[in-house]
């Protein structure tokens, strides 16, 4: 066999396989953007059923020791965003959010103190990622002035939701849950063959707090 004949053999290997990505790219994008419609249509016809039914809410607290009220959850909203890839629109993301409030006749604001650095920690991470309004104060010795603990006043309120991000070259999708089974931030990663009608009962049970096998 030639050169050539050698290059041309190795061109044609290259040029295979090549092709070979650019259809499995393609399965894979067809696949995450039928997964994506099916997430959107669930939501967007879960929220409304939610808005009226207004479901308990998940226990809360921000230091294991101070619990928050009963909680129930208000104002489901769903949306969704695209974008382009590869001269065509599909879906960026989609979410469905929501607020946590007291339920009747609840506590509506509260006050904790925390006083090592790892508990500090959690705590701002919770506040922020639940968007609850706060105020922190330090708290100082009357004498020493040396700083002893932080006090957190907030109001009992928080946002969850639950966003969905597709990757459509490696037909995953990417679900992260926020405070919807206490102060916490779960992800979790499906192919998108597996967002199914059945997934997505599995995570509106999540929301409802029922028994669900979505994580």
């Amino acid at each position: 066999m030639s050169f050539l004949s050698q290059l041309k053999s190795q061109a044609s290997a290259v040029q295979s396989q090549r092709e070979q990505h650019i259809q499995g790219v393609e399965q894979n994008t067809q696949a995450t953007e039928s997964a994506c419609k099916e997430a959107w249509r669930y939501l967007q016809e879960l929220a409304p059923q939610l808005n009226v039914l207004l479901p308990d809410g998940p226990v809360l607290s921000l230091d294991g020791k101070t619990a928050w009220p009963a909680m129930q959850l208000v104002e489901f909203r769903a949306d969704a965003r695209k974008k382009k890839l590869r001269d065509r629109e599909v879906f960026d993301y989609i979410a469905i959010g929501w607020k946590l409030q007291p339920k009747p006749g609840g506590n509506r604001s509260g006050t904790i103190t925390v006083n090592f650095p790892p508990d500090l920690q959690r705590v701002e991470a919770s506040l922020q990622a639940a968007s609850v309004p706060h105020e922190r104060q330090d708290i100082r010795h009357p004498e020493k002035n040396t700083l002893q603990a932080y006090r957190f006043e907030y109001q009992t309120e928080a946002r969850g939701y639950v966003t969905i991000t597709p990757n459509h070259d490696q037909g995953m999708v990417a679900f992260r849950l926020v405070t919807v089974s206490g102060f916490s931030v779960k992800d979790a990663l499906w192919p998108a063959a597996k967002v199914t009608v059945g997934l997505m009962d599995e995570l509106a049970k999540l929301l409802v707090q029922q028994p669900s096998r979505f994580l």
